[in-house]
């Protein structure tokens, strides 16, 4: 069950106001839980207890709160709200710059009014709020009491709602006329008000041969929901009677499509519970962890990416220096490229191709580091691996031979020549796999 605490304040600080709590129950109506008044604005933190767990809705004077329903010539909301004020300002007893102007969103009216504004002072906004602040109480809702008075009594759009605030001297009569419009007065203006109708609706009858004396005048209706004084004269309906604030709770911000006084500059930043904050603190914690990990990933991804970049330099390095004819190299079809020249010198999976012989040559190098090849020659047709190699002796070359003799390997032995302090020598080497070595290789 929801529960609003309604506060009515004054205009200056001295002014008496009012308070009223009540409960929304299962039948759309309202339970009246508690209600008083304070002597002035600086009782309202005796209102701060009373506000926790509830909402906040404010109603402040009408008599401070100018309502206006103009026509704009704009085609767009944030045009017309631009201009109104300067449509209005010739008469506006301030200047347009002291003044606040609120807007309502409300269908355009049987006058062909498409503008409604509500225009308070800036002084009187910023001191209404700064009450409330310094008493600790949180709204998100404040509107002029006339607005919250009943609209089309009985479906009636000829009838006003008036009700008196207060029996004393700071007493006030509010009456809505219209959907946007009304007025709050003090008893002793109301006198007068009540003067002018009368006097305004005895020259009508006059004008229409209806006048008669001591007859109520009808062109002024009024519900009223409390006595009022000064009344006899103009038509009054009496309603039944209700607390001010009760009968302004049950039709606060009808009808106005959720008007608020508290929108442009005052518009209110929604506050956040305690707990809200600690989870607010929590992520905050957590988005800077995240924040983190993503740095020190990133810095990885980056230490990852340049060390990619050396190897695929390095590859390509590596594979130009072993093909110095090619001219260009891809890193994406090296596979095949690399793959291509070594189709070209045979096949690992063949016993007599290229690489496996050159495999078996690999012990007798060892054996004779002394003997150095400068060219590798291979017949694939043939199986047959030539090679021209330099020793500094005949004896290295002949190690050679009993060597790749000891692995199984055909040796055919060329030439050899002196060429000063070298030796220079070849060998044709098959691999026939049932090659027994000589007696020279035992």
């Amino acid at each position: 069950m929801t529960e609003t605490l309604f506060i009515r304040l004054g205009s200056q600080a001295e002014d008496r106001i009012y308070w009223l709590i009540v409960a929304d129950n299962k039948n759309n109506s309202q339970d009246i839980i508690a209600s008083g008044e304070l002597d002035n604005a600086q009782q309202l933190n005796e209102l701060t207890s009373k506000a926790a767990q509830r909402q906040v809705k404010i109603l402040v004077p009408s008599c401070d709160v100018l309502l206006k329903s103009l026509t704009v010539p704009a085609k767009s909301s944030r045009a017309m709200r631009l201009a109104a004020p300067y449509m209005l300002e010739d008469n506006l007893a301030e200047e347009v710059e002291q003044l606040f102007f609120a807007y309502a969103d409300l269908a355009v009216d049987s006058q062909g009014n498409n503008c409604f504004t509500a225009i308070v002072a800036h002084r009187q906004m910023q001191q209404w709020l700064s009450w409330l602040a310094d008493a600790k109480l949180y709204t998100k809702h404040i509107i002029a009491d006339v607005l919250a008075m009943p609209y089309k009594v009985n479906n009636n759009d000829n009838i006003w709602s008036a009700i008196a605030l207060g029996d004393d001297k700071q007493a006030q009569v509010i009456v809505r006329q219209d959907i946007w419009q009304g007025f709050t007065l003090d008893t002793n203006t109301w006198q007068l008000q009540c003067q002018l109708l009368a006097n305004t609706t005895t020259k009508q009858r006059k004008n229409t041969g209806e006048h008669k004396k001591d007859k109520p005048l009808p062109s002024v209706n009024i519900a009223a929901y409390s006595p009022l004084i000064d009344s006899e004269k103009i038509a009054l309906t009496a309603m039944p009677e209700e607390l001010p604030l009760a009968l302004m709770a049950s039709h606060y911000g009808h009808h106005l499509n959720g008007f608020n006084l508290l929108q442009g500059q005052y518009k209110v930043k929604e506050k956040r519970s305690h707990s809200k904050q600690q989870w607010l603190w929590v992520a905050g914690v957590a988005v800077f962890a995240l924040l983190l990990s993503l740095v020190d990933k990133s810095v990885q991804l980056w230490q990852l990416n340049a060390e990619q970049q050396r190897v695929e330099q390095a590859i390509i390095a590596s594979y130009q220096e072993a093909f110095p004819n090619t001219k260009r190299v891809r890193l994406s079809t090296i596979k095949s490229q690399l793959n291509r020249e070594l189709a070209l010198l045979g096949s690992l999976g063949d016993k007599q191709g290229f690489l496996a012989l050159l495999a078996k040559l690999q012990p007798a190098f060892a054996k004779v580091p002394t003997l150095k090849p400068t060219s590798l020659k291979f017949d694939g047709k043939r199986g047959e691996l030539r090679i021209q190699a330099t020793a500094k002796d005949y004896q290295a070359f002949e190690q050679f031979r009993l060597a790749l003799a000891h692995a199984k390997l055909a040796v055919k032995q060329g030439g050899q020549t002196n060429q000063g302090e070298q030796v220079i020598g070849s060998f044709s080497i098959t691999d026939n796999g049932n090659h027994k070595p000589s007696k020279d290789a035992s």
